[in-house]
């Protein structure tokens, strides 16, 4: 067993575990207890794990085997005769693309990510890396991550700051062509910042870290980019400065030309100004021809549908962050903080970093069909003329399988579209195999997949009511033959994640059905800031003490990746209620979709593209009233609708002798027939290559047009 430890240690140097759930089994499978209890966290483990127990365990469950295994695997993966970026995208292999985020959600132990933009980013390294596709991802390393979520006594939502130990983590020390540690700094208001460049390997796609708890910062500047989102406006716009100009520098220190800076989102916009200085400086170029050549080779994506939602900085601010940048390109300030304003010469008018990235991106793209017509409605300012000629198009998310897949699903897929699917994942033809799956098996496979999450989400709210004080429920809440329906998402006004309550009467007779009872189950979190958002949680969480709904309805505490993960596999319908046209693009629901659930929603987001009237179901007709209220009236009753007339009925009714539902199984095939192959990050990165990357690779000037 000598060799075990070095070798499982190997294993977890490279995040390719992650999604690999034949790899994270045997880290499992040696201490499952621990494995929890260190937020699966295969490094802390091993360093947690009795030297004897380890001996034992790898005996009984064959470790030795299945780590070499891996090993051959992970080689073979990192090493590949060909892939698809290979063939299409051999152009940028020495020029690779830089993907800039203020987040990425790769893993529940890495806990650099808040939500939906994080967890799209890790999505897409994911499959950049099986593809192959040539990618560095840029982002900062929060020492304190972002925060867990506990209630107190008054079932407001509490943000716990969980430092993680950095020795726990896969990170290295970034180091230069002559094997030096790599340090860049970035000009802030009196004084440079320094930050270390550290990396991680996520699978074939480099993720570099930029961390300023080095010296010779001062305990300000080694705090800067502690935690995810923090602070106040003056440490926000610190913090995207160190993102896009020390992002920049550190690609640069590390010898990555890259072709093309992608920018999710504007909160790395700085990084464009940087891009456009180094040329100025380093090669003498007229200002305003770099700008060009910097627009002509970036790809900018907007996920925020709301005005309010994107940064704006007060002119004083970003005028005195911004100088240091301005000399530097030999261009006055004004015309700078010009190019982040709506209009150019008011000048007291805030700076938006999502207006900078928009003028210095010739390719901006929302995040589904829909979005792109409400960003394009959004910016038409920017481009005055018709909305349709706004040089903003769409590329529509899509879920990186293996992560989001339980296993007991992969192994049916494996069995009946072929042992080598997920090469495939963008062939329609290929998933029409799944209409020839039997019903019985579908159906067992999601009662297997159910009751596993039934036995996580009931000992995950014992633990928080025995916490809180407050009594066991018995019998155990939700009833695992019930249609069990899931919300969970970042609970913000917009969402409406209290739609159903608005008629408990009505919602009562639907959930406690004696002959089709109904779960609820509800999870998410509120912004640290936003009380709004916390206040609905409470709201959810309180209805759930209500006699009629304690057994129906549970709220599941401190969401992330894991939690997510759990639900997605289990749930038998997705329900997505927001405010239509505010959800970007909403992901949730196909990672469920994928799984074998079916998808309840608005028209909004990927659904309005998605829906095709017989693979899930559609709230309301898409058209909106004017007045918010009206609307919600008109979503709440046809909500309950949907849910009394459709939901119910078809999962209930129709059964054959073993119990099968059949409409509803039929239902799940067509869903996964017609969705899976769009809805995948696979296809979402091979559209990015062929209709962005590769066309800014050669800068060519030619706009994406709008769909």
């Amino acid at each position: 067993m000598d060799k075990l430890i070095p070798k499982l240690q190997q294993l977890t140097q490279n995040l390719w575990w992650t999604w690999k759930p034949e790899v994270r089994t045997i880290f499992r499978d040696l201490d499952l207890n621990l494995y929890h209890k260190v937020h699966q966290n295969p490094m802390s483990l091993l360093k947690q794990i009795e030297p004897a127990e380890l001996d034992q365990r790898a005996a009984d469950v064959d470790i030795p085997a299945r780590a070499d295994r891996a090993m051959r695997q992970l080689h073979e993966y990192l090493t590949p005769v060909t892939t698809w970026g290979l063939t299409h995208a051999g152009a940028m292999r020495s020029r690779p693309v830089a993907y800039f985020c203020m987040e990425f959600g790769i893993h529940e132990s890495l806990p650099i990510y808040s939500g939906g933009l994080g967890i799209l980013a890790g999505d897409h390294l994911k499959s950049a890396s099986d593809l192959g596709v040539p990618l560095v991802g840029v982002g900062l390393l929060y020492r304190q991550g972002y925060t867990s979520q506990l209630l107190d006594a008054n079932l407001w939502q509490q943000d716990v700051v969980e430092p993680f130990d950095i020795a726990d983590l896969p990170l290295v020390q970034a180091v230069d062509r002559h094997g030096e540690p790599v340090q860049v700094s970035v000009e802030l208001p009196g004084r440079k910042v320094a930050a270390s460049v550290m990396e991680v390997q996520v699978g074939r796609v480099r993720l570099i870290l930029l961390d300023t708890r080095v010296k010779p910062n001062s305990p300000e500047d080694a705090s800067l980019a502690a935690r995810l989102y923090g602070g106040d406006q003056r440490m926000r716009i610190q913090q995207e400065l160190l993102l896009g100009v020390g992002g920049a520098r550190a690609l640069r220190a590390l010898g990555i030309s890259a072709s093309v800076f992608h920018l999710n989102e504007g909160h790395s916009a700085f990084a464009l100004l940087e891009r456009a200085r180094y040329r100025i400086q380093e090669d003498g170029m007229d200002p305003h021809q770099a700008l060009q050549e910097v627009a002509s080779t970036s790809v900018f994506t907007t996920h925020t549908p709301v005005d309010a939602g994107h940064d704006r900085f007060p002119a004083e601010l970003a005028a005195e962050h911004l100088m240091p940048l301005a000399e530097a390109m030999k261009l006055p300030l004004e015309e700078i903080l010009g190019l982040g304003r709506v209009n150019p010469d008011d000048h007291g008018s805030p700076f938006l970093p999502t207006v900078l990235a928009l003028k210095l991106s010739r390719r901006a793209n929302g995040v589904s069909a829909l979005h792109g017509v409400v960003s394009r409605k959004m910016w038409n300012h920017l481009w005055p003329g018709p909305v349709e000629a706004v040089p903003i198009g769409h590329v529509t998310n899509g879920v990186h399988l293996p992560t989001w897949l339980a296993t007991e699903m992969n192994h049916l897929y494996e069995e009946h579209l072929g042992v080598a699917y997920q090469c495939s994942l963008t062939r329609p033809d290929m998933w029409t195999k799944i209409q020839d799956v039997s019903s019985a098996e579908i159906w067992e496979t999601k009662q297997v997949l159910k009751a596993r999450m039934m036995r996580f989400i009931r000992k995950r709210a014992a633990d928080m009511r025995e916490r809180l004080g407050l009594p066991e429920i018995i019998p155990a809440p939700l009833d695992p033959e019930a249609l069990t329906i899931g919300f969970a998402r970042r609970f913000v006004p917009y969402k409406r994640p209290d739609l159903l309550f608005s008629d408990l009467d009505r919602l009562d007779r639907l959930v406690n059905d004696p002959g089709r009872p109904v779960n609820l189950i509800f999870a998410g979190r509120a912004h640290p800031a936003d009380n709004a958002g916390k206040g609905l949680i409470q709201k959810v969480v309180r209805i759930t003490e209500d006699p009629r709904f304690r057994h129906r309805i549970l709220f599941v505490e401190n969401y992330n990746i894991h939690v997510g993960r759990v639900l997605y596999q289990g749930i038998d319908a997705w329900l997505n209620n927001p405010q239509r046209p505010l959800e970007a693009c909403g992901t949730s629901g196909m990672k469920v979709v994928l799984n074998g659930g079916l998808h309840i929603s608005v028209r909004d987001g990927w659904w309005a593209e998605a829906y095709d009237g017989e693979n899930g179901f559609a709230i309301g007709t898409g058209e909106v009233h004017a007045d918010q209220a009206i609307q919600d009236e008109r979503d709440a009753e046809e909500l309950f609708r949907v849910l009394e007339d459709e939901v119910v009925p078809m999962y209930y009714e129709n059964r054959n002798s073993a119990g099968v539902p059949r409409c509803w199984v039929d239902q799940i095939k067509r869903s996964i027939r017609t969705l899976a192959w769009r809805f995948n990050a696979d296809r979402m990165v091979q559209d990015y290559v062929e209709h962005l990357y590769l066309p800014a690779a050669i800068g060519s000037s030619c706009q994406m047009p709008p769909p």
